[in-house]
């Protein structure tokens, strides 16, 4: 793991404890690395709940709750999927008040004219006392397959602690 990663995830774990709150994610391209790196950090049972690996659309259905005819319409790489994949997380784990999810083109291949390879879609939901609030954001990374996912890894990272800031 990266040490910038590190770093994020030392801090995330940090601002949820501040605040009695718990991380769940849900991972497409990065399968897996997000929650790695949160557990990684020592302490982080006290503040991470649990993570799903989300791979297929079949998974980002069954598990999570994401519309078949979201999946169709926009594909898996998409702002939609990206929310819809967030707002399923808080819904099967009543616990986080906090929901990460990424979903994008790792590459080498299987970029298109639209979504090229590098891009990814992040999810973002926070239970608050008001309701959940859900929004997603992209970025297009350059690099192989391996700077794709850890640069996604540390950007949903720093955009978390931001949310929290």
């Amino acid at each position: 793991m990266q040490n910038d990663s590190r770093a994020l995830a030392a801090q995330l774990g940090q601002l949820l404890l501040s605040r009695q709150g718990w991380l769940a994610t849900a991972e497409s391209c990065t399968g897996g690395l997000l929650s790695g790196a949160v557990t990684a950090i020592p302490g982080s049972s006290g503040w991470f709940d649990q993570g799903w690996v989300t791979y297929s659309n079949m998974a980002k259905h069954a598990q999570l709750g994401v519309a078949r005819e979201t999946l169709a319409e926009f594909g898996a790489v998409s702002e939609e999927v990206a929310r819809q994949m967030a707002a399923g997380v808080l819904a099967m784990a009543p616990r986080a008040t906090l929901a990460l999810t990424t979903t994008g083109v790792a590459g080498p291949g299987g970029g298109t004219a639209t979504k090229p390879v590098g891009l990814v879609w992040f999810g973002f939901a926070q239970r608050t006392p008001s309701g959940v609030i859900v929004h997603a954001a992209s970025q297009i990374f350059q690099g192989d397959r391996d700077a794709v996912r850890n640069a996604s890894v540390a950007y949903s990272l720093r955009s978390a602690c931001a949310l929290l800031t």
